[in-house]
């Protein structure tokens, strides 16, 4: 006998809606400056645009 729980894989046309990701822009997150602090679990956090188009995260 197999005691194994098996969940039910959600139908295609579920009735509940399908939560997503957010999403937003670098270009509005990071402004004009290129560089925005970011405030995590009391700890600061500078995220920033390197002059090659990338994205540094560093505390």
């Amino acid at each position: 006998m197999d005691n194994t729980a098996t969940a039910e894989k959600p139908k295609d046309n579920a009735p509940y809606p399908v939560a997503t990701d957010r999403q937003i822009s670098s270009r509005v997150l990071l402004g004009s400056e290129g560089r925005v602090v970011i405030e995590h679990g009391g700890q600061r956090y500078l995220l920033r645009q390197t002059h090659a188009g990338k994205l540094i995260l560093t505390k």
